[in-house]
This record gives C-alpha cells, sequence and structure tokens, in this order.
C-alpha cells in the first residue's frame, strides 16, 4: 500500500449514523457512535459517559441519517453478498466506518453509487476470501512489515510483529497503519489491534485506503468509479503491480465475477472496462 497520508475529504453529504451509543461497551479514541442524531468520536478510551454530557470525553460530529435505506446495500443484500463471512465484518461496522468518508458510495447518481459500493466490496471480497480472513494468514510474514528507516522516524512502538495484514483490505506496514490513523484520528500506530478487534475500525481502513490511496495505479478507487473510469481501476488501484496487464488473469477475473455478482445483487449495469 501507498504510504502517503490523507485526511477525509470534506463533503457536504449527511453521513449516516453509526451504531446507536453503547452505555456497556469500552470506546477506544477514535471510535465512532451516534446519539440523538449525531455522530459523536471518543476522544480518548470511555466507558459509560454519554456523548454529549459533563465529561466532554465526545466530540460532536455532526447530524447524521438515521435511515439504513441511505446506504445503496441493504442488509440483506450485504448477507446475500457474503453468506460465509466471520462475524467479526459486521453490516454495522460497515455502516459506522461510512461517517468517515460520507462522500463514499454516495457520490453522482445512483448508478454510480451502487457500482461504486459493488467495487469495493467485489474487492475486499477477494482480497479475505469472501470476508472470511481477518488477519494475514502467512504470520512467518509478521515481523517484515516494520520499516524503521529515516523515512520514518516513528518506527514501530508496538512491536516489531505488529503491523501485519488486518482488516477487509489488509493494512499492513507501519507507515500505512500511522498515515490511516492520522486520517481517521485513531492513534493506530500505537494500537495496531484495532483494526482485527473493532469491526467500524477495519472497515474504516478500508475505506480510507478506497478513498485516498491509489497504490500502483494512477487514481483511487474512489475516483475510478465516480470518473467512469470502470472497474479494471480499482483493481490497478489496489495490486496492479501483481495482477493488471497480464500479470495474473485469473485473480483479476475472481474480482471480476465478484463485481458482476454483486452488481446483479444491487440491480445495477456494471458498465464496461472491468479488467484492467
Amino acid at each position: 500500500m501507498s504510504a502517503a497520508s490523507a485526511t477525509p475529504a470534506p463533503s457536504t453529504t449527511t453521513p449516516i449514523c453509526a451504531s446507536e451509543w453503547d452505555p456497556a461497551k469500552g470506546y477506544a479514541g477514535g471510535l465512532v457512535a451516534s446519539y440523538n442524531g449525531h455522530n459523536w468520536r471518543a476522544k480518548w478510551w470511555t466507558k459509560g459517559n454519554v456523548p454529549g454530557g459533563p465529561s466532554g470525553i465526545w466530540t460532536d460530529k455532526g447530524s447524521c441519517e438515521q435511515s439504513e435505506g441511505n446506504f445503496v446495500v441493504t442488509k440483506a443484500q450485504f448477507e446475500q453478498m457474503f453468506p460465509n463471512r466471520k462475524p467479526f465484518y459486521t453490516y454495522d461496522g460497515l455502516v459506522t466506518a461510512l461517517s468517515a468518508y460520507p462522500a463514499f458510495a454516495n457520490t453522482g447518481s445512483d448508478t454510480i453509487k451502487k457500482r461504486e459500493a459493488a467495487a469495493f466490496l467485489a474487492n475486499i471480497n477477494h482480497e479475505t476470501g469472501g470476508l472470511v480472513h481477518i488477519v494475514e494468514v502467512n504470520t512467518a510474514n509478521y515481523s517484515h512489515y516494520c520499516d524503521t528507516s529515516e523515512l520514518y522516524p516513528f518506527g514501530c512502538p508496538a512491536g516489531r510483529s505488529s503491523y501485519y495484514g488486518r482488516g477487509p483490505i489488509q493494512l499492513s506496514w507501519n507507515y500505512n497503519y500511522k498515515s490511516a490513523g492520522d486520517a481517521l484520528e485513531i492513534d493506530l500506530l500505537n494500537n495496531p489491534n484495532l483494526v482485527q478487534n473493532e469491526p467500524s475500525v477495519a472497515w474504516m481502513t478500508a475505506i480510507w485506503y478506497w478513498m485516498t490511496q491509489h497504490g500502483p495505479g494512477t487514481m483511487t478507487p474512489h475516483e475510478a468509479i465516480i470518473g467512469d473510469h470502470g472497474f479494471g481501476e480499482t483493481i490497478r488501484s489496489i495490486n496492479g503491480f501483481l495482477e493488471c496487464d497480464g500479470g495474473n488473469p485469473r485473480q483479476v477475473q475472481s474480482r471480476v465475477n465478484a463485481y458482476l455478482k454483486f452488481t446483479q445483487i444491487l440491480g445495477v449495469d456494471p458498465g464496461d472496462k472491468l479488467p484492467c
């Protein structure tokens, strides 16, 4: 993944409400919950402190829309797409993650919105084997993702073997945890396990990459879809070095097949330029 850092692009779109605040749950700093029609972000770890209350622990992130219908993928469609998913990958976690980037799957026509959701979910379907893998399978690689060169003076404070692939798009390397955490206002450099323990954080890191990083491509996956450059360009932005231009046609076809299936579930034309 690219090491570039980015912050969420401003949007006039009202975000969907995150999961309702639960007084029995502990919230790490940076986690989001909804309360009284607003999304709130915890400044540090908290439990039982009501958002907007006298503790001052929560930051008001503005009003939000309560309806599931504001997201182009319903819970029933999500379940249909991922019948064998691990329980960790929750629909509520995905909806909560949308608060970080309201423009995701919410830009342009209904066709474009549905294509973007299908493209995102098709790629993470491929990356995780149908939302089965939460962490990188090959543990022998874990110690390889710590870059302590002068480019990254922050090092690996959570431990040299703490920055392996996690989440729907397998976030890896200390500098990517730092970049994603800075953009999402969550200290992932010091707390990388949040990506494998908190469903909303896992989804947020995947949407962060989708919205802000172009990897080996020339545009972000978000830009590829809303600019009508085709599903193939989203593949290029995620794993183009290894898969595109004839590199691994079977892997490309796997992603395309999932995209075609998901667009069918959403009832939208997939468009053209599907392979890369």
